[in-house]
């Protein structure tokens, strides 16, 4: 269950993500003089302040929702190597 909420969070934060790329795309494409050609880059310190701070929260979001997938996927093949390994325990003390 852990890895599968960290993966529809780490989901929420990419889709996020895109979206604010188009978003940033949309508010500067007329801002910084470019041609298609020779394409002009955004510098972060340009960027709006609310736009900064969704975009680093989507990527910290992103980076949370990863961790507890990779950790609860970890967790969950620890649990099933140690029933696995009390199962076949037990079935050799049957016979």
């Amino acid at each position: 269950m852990r890895a599968l909420s960290g993966a529809i969070i780490t989901a929420g934060a990419l889709i996020g993500l895109g979206l604010a790329g188009l978003g940033v795309g949309t508010r500067y494409q007329g801002r910084l003089g470019g041609t298609p050609q020779d394409p002009t880059h955004v510098l972060w310190r340009h960027l709006d302040t609310p736009l900064m701070a969704v975009l680093v929260f989507l990527m910290i979001s992103a980076a949370i929702g990863m961790g507890i997938a990779f950790v609860g996927l970890a967790y969950h093949h620890e649990r099933r190597h140690r029933e696995r390994s009390y199962s076949e325990r037990d079935r050799g003390s049957l016979t």
